[in-house]
């Protein structure tokens, strides 16, 4: 007889509390997979971790000569590379999330079919080093910001508020792709072609003031709108996005995250015979 334990593999729990505490008894390989990601991201380039601050600056600095000199966007009478690169901080960590948990799945085959682990934690994963960018971008804003003569107030406070509510927007819509993109390849492409889209039809280069009040409702339907407005008037004080607009974007958060996790749950058995 041995005295080794039997462990007994069996199907998952959609239930959400199980779900979640399953995650955490894998908090390890959560921490050593993000780990992974962030030394990974820019290894065997010649600037590192700079691109982190020179992508944002430079899509700043294309922005503010198209939108700002050439265009003439209003700004609510901030520098035009301010209001943009405050809100290309928001809308690279959701872009980031969202891109990099879709293909989290198949570039990862062999823990998929090898291992056993919740496969969520693969999407999750990506967070961290999405982080990290967003918190270096935030440290080059703020020295632009302070370099300008811009203060800061308590609104800033409230900034975790906004970059939370992108986070599960992302984390929703990356738990549907990653599992569709094990299936049809093509998610794989359409991604970063539906982030292009959603990149102008959300208030980044311009402000959503700027948009006809008659448009306003169905500008506002797009989640993304009101949480970008949000970390925008955290940093800078422009006009804060309407109470039910938030409402609205967080109720699509949390419609995006159970509708994505159980998109995921529900394709999940055949992960092993298809990637």
């Amino acid at each position: 007889m041995t005295d080794l334990p039997i462990v007994r593999i069996g199907e998952g729990s959609a239930a959400p509390l199980r779900t979640v505490r399953e995650i955490w008894h894998y908090r390890d390989l959560f921490g050593a997979l993000g780990g992974r990601d962030l030394r990974l991201r820019y290894r065997q380039t010649f600037l590192g971790v700079a691109w982190v601050v020179l992508q944002p600056l430079a899509a700043a600095g294309i922005f503010a000569f198209v939108f700002g000199t050439i265009a003439h966007v209003p700004t609510d009478d901030r520098p035009y590379v301010l209001f943009a690169l405050a809100a290309l901080a928001g809308w690279n960590f959701f872009s980031s999330v969202l891109t990099r948990a879709s293909t989290s799945l198949i570039q990862n085959p062999q823990l998929v079919t090898r291992v056993y682990f919740p496969r969520l934690i693969l999407p999750l994963s990506v967070v961290p080093a999405a982080l990290v960018d967003l918190l270096v971008t935030l440290a080059a804003f703020a020295v632009i910001a302070v370099a300008q003569g811009q203060a800061f107030s308590a609104r800033v406070l409230l900034l975790p508020v906004a970059i939370v509510l992108l986070g599960a927007l992302a984390l929703g819509a990356g738990f549907a792709a990653a599992a569709l993109a094990v299936r049809y390849r093509d998610v794989q492409y359409l991604i970063p072609v539906a982030i292009q889209l959603a990149l102008y039809a959300s208030p980044v280069a311009y402000s959503a003031s700027a948009v006809p009040a008659r448009w306003q409702a169905l500008y506002y339907a797009n989640p993304l709108a009101a949480p970008i407005e949000l970390v925008r008037w955290s940093l800078l004080g422009t006009p804060a996005p309407a109470t039910r607009a938030l409402l609205y974007s967080v109720g699509a958060a949390l419609v995006l995250v159970a509708g994505g996790s159980a998109v995921f749950r529900g394709i999940e058995r055949s992960f092993a015979d298809e990637i």
